[in-house]
């Protein structure tokens, strides 16, 4: 973000990035994940989203910079309910593991893939190598 400031939201008057907040803003997010994963169409089909997506909404309520924006992540079920996929989100009361994929209007569906160089890191650092990321 530093190095492409400008193209990321520019909602809250800053003239560079503030390592304090950034990384938790959902419209930097969306940025983000639309630069370096791959967006794929929002839809009301459970079929269409994957464990391990992203997924991010828009809330009747929120924040007027935010855009009332929200973020989750979709994870397995609980228990007997595994086969199922829930959301692990934070909307402001703790973590929570939810059936609650729908509930919000989705704004953004997100999927990434392994990252070689994280391998490629990983056998350095075996060797006692520095890690290049």
């Amino acid at each position: 973000m530093s190095e492409h400031f400008r193209l990321y939201p520019q909602l809250w008057e800053r003239k560079g990035p503030d390592r304090n907040i950034d990384h938790r803003r959902v419209p930097n997010l969306q940025r983000y994940f639309s630069r370096f994963g791959k967006v794929l169409n929002n839809s009301h089909s459970l079929d269409d989203y994957e464990i391990g997506d992203v997924v991010t909404w828009s809330l009747p309520y929120g924040a007027a910079e935010q855009a009332g924006s929200h973020i989750g992540i979709i994870v397995p079920g609980p228990g007997a309910r595994s086969s199922e996929k829930w959301v692990v989100h934070n909307i402001g009361s703790g973590p929570a593991w939810e059936d609650k994929l729908f509930d919000y209007e989705i704004a953004g569906h997100f999927r990434f893939g392994p990252i070689r160089e994280s391998m490629t890191a990983a056998a350095d650092t075996k060797s006692g190598a520095p890690l290049s990321n």
